[in-house]
């Protein structure tokens, strides 16, 4: 089983999470941080079926890269199974200190409704 699906619809360069910083809008908890930038027709990576594109940061401080990895996985998975995130953005999620042990502490589906809170203050307004 390949992962290449997923792989196409992440974000790996520093430019695209550049401009995700800087022309997006973004949504906080004291846990984590969610960025949505709306991705123009031009820009690449528009061609995979308007997917979102994701990108995850998560600093040195939160552990060593084992436990920053598996961090990096189960907010990878919670991002892609959001309902509320819109399709054709590019989202960057960035973990802050005490996040790791809040997902132990009260489990997988608390990080999906954390997501899915900081994603419909990100949705765009109705038009």
């Amino acid at each position: 089983m390949t992962d290449a699906p997923i792989r196409k619809s992440r974000l790996s360069r520093s430019a695209d999470f550049e401009r995700v910083y800087r022309h997006g809008r973004s949504a906080q908890h004291r846990l984590l941080v969610l960025y949505r930038f709306d991705r123009p027709d031009d820009i690449r990576g528009t061609a995979n079926g308007g997917a979102a594109r994701i990108g995850v940061t998560v600093s040195r401080k939160l552990g060593n890269a084992v436990e920053r990895n598996r961090l990096k996985r189960q907010l990878r998975e919670a991002l892609q199974a959001s309902t509320v995130l819109p399709e054709g953005n590019d989202i960057v999620a960035i973990a802050r200190p005490g996040l790791a042990e809040s997902i132990d502490k009260q489990g997988f589906e608390w990080l999906n409704g954390l997501v899915n809170e900081l994603g419909s203050k990100l949705s765009p307004a109705p038009k």
